[in-house]
């Protein structure tokens, strides 16, 4: 085994957001020397890891030397350049997840055309290059509303996702490639991350469950374990294997999937990264979701990854009506409740529906748990100055 640890061994990572904040509390107490690649200069990994370089992502000269300066490169965000991560790989460096993953996965239309090929369930959807050919198709009867519209490139956090009712949500729809995604009738959103090492070791997490906020269509509340049947849970978990497997997937992937009202199971979407749904595993479980992608990409032995106790994920996000420098209301009064746990992710700068941190809840019942998580939710405000 190579010696990651204590060495002159230098991890690379595409990304120095809040997921490579949480990702460098474990290569430090791994003592991995840590190199992070982002656009600003502010980043939330900035100023706490062993190396920083300040370049844009989506370009070809800026990713290819910066995998120059590492022995193994792996990501925090998916939108990175792929045609330098190729160069990079047949070059002989070790990138996870793999190139020829983060291309498909890149790109919506790409990754659902992926599970049709691969006899995964998704909802139905069709594939357009342009809003014209989508107008077009609507027009001759092939698409009816409402229906789902999604981008096919640089969709986050609700970006790039729209419900279209009529004809006139049609007309305001931005420019680009996209997918028309049926509306599926579903009970509930939930999400399983699976980790997987380059010698095949597979493991999953429990089935999560997400609550939404209606207007921000961010995720709100995540629930582990979800409060579904066991079957669902196996179907759910045995999905996301299947996936993983379809993509030969070495590294942490989220996937995102829908219950129908029938308790079918379909793959919404994956991210190839730590991910939202898996925040609460830093408390909750064994081995957390950040040391887990770190066992994963370095070959290592996978943590366990079950749960110590329930717990319940509050996303903290910038309030509306305030932007400016952020003040977190009442953090001392959450600070008080047993089993509470905020994380703040570095960001100095507030707006509206910007994440800003997160609070873990953890409680042997988890519907006391998600009764004080809705308390947190209320008394914590994430203003500004």
């Amino acid at each position: 085994m190579k010696n990651f640890f204590s060495s002159n061994f230098r991890l690379g990572v595409l990304g120095g957001g809040q997921l490579g904040r949480m990702l460098l509390s474990e290569t430090q107490k791994f003592d991995i020397f840590t190199v992070i690649l982002d656009p600003s200069a502010e980043a939330p990994c900035a100023q706490i890891c062993n190396e920083f370089h300040q370049g844009d992502l989506l370009d070809f000269d800026t990713v290819y030397n910066f995998g120059k300066k590492v022995d193994l490169l792996t990501i925090e965000i998916e939108n990175v350049n792929i045609d330098a991560l190729d160069k990079l790989e047949q070059e002989g460096l070790t990138i996870y997840p793999k190139p020829s993953n983060l291309r498909v996965i890149q790109n919506k239309a790409q990754q659902k055309k992926f599970y049709v090929d691969n006899n995964i369930p998704t909802a139905e959807f069709n594939h357009y290059a342009y809003i014209d050919e989508l107008k077009h198709s609507y027009e001759n009867g092939v698409i009816n509303f409402p229906f789902v519209w999604k981008a096919a490139r640089f969709g986050y956090d609700g970006n790039g996702v729209k419900v279209v009712k009529n004809y006139t949500d049609l007309e305001n729809l931005p420019e680009g490639e996209c997918i028309a995604e049926k509306l599926v009738p579903f009970k509930n959103e939930l999400a399983v991350i699976v980790a997987r090492n380059e010698k095949g070791e597979l493991k999953t997490y429990p089935v999560v469950e997400m609550e939404f906020h209606p207007e921000a269509n961010q995720v709100e509340y995540v629930i582990c374990p979800a409060r579904i049947d066991d079957t669902v849970a196996k179907k759910a978990r045995e999905v996301a294997l299947k996936v993983a497997d379809a993509f030969d997937f070495v590294g942490l992937l989220a996937v995102e999937m829908f219950q129908t009202e029938n308790d079918e199971i379909l793959v919404n979407e994956v991210a190839p990264r730590t991910h939202n749904s898996g925040h609460y595993s830093i408390e909750a479980s064994y081995t957390s979701q950040f040391e887990q992608h770190v066992r994963s990409i370095l070959n290592l032995p996978l943590g366990n990854t079950n749960s110590k106790v329930a717990g319940i994920m509050v996303n903290l996000v910038g309030a509306e009506g305030y932007t400016g420098d952020v003040v977190y209301e009442n953090i001392d009064k959450v600070l008080e409740i047993d089993g509470v746990t905020p994380h703040l992710y570095g960001k100095s700068f507030t707006k509206p529906f910007r994440k800003m941190g997160h609070v873990t809840i953890v409680h042997e019942d988890i519907n006391e748990a998600r009764r004080i998580a809705q308390e947190v939710k209320s008394t914590i405000k994430v203003i500004s100055k």
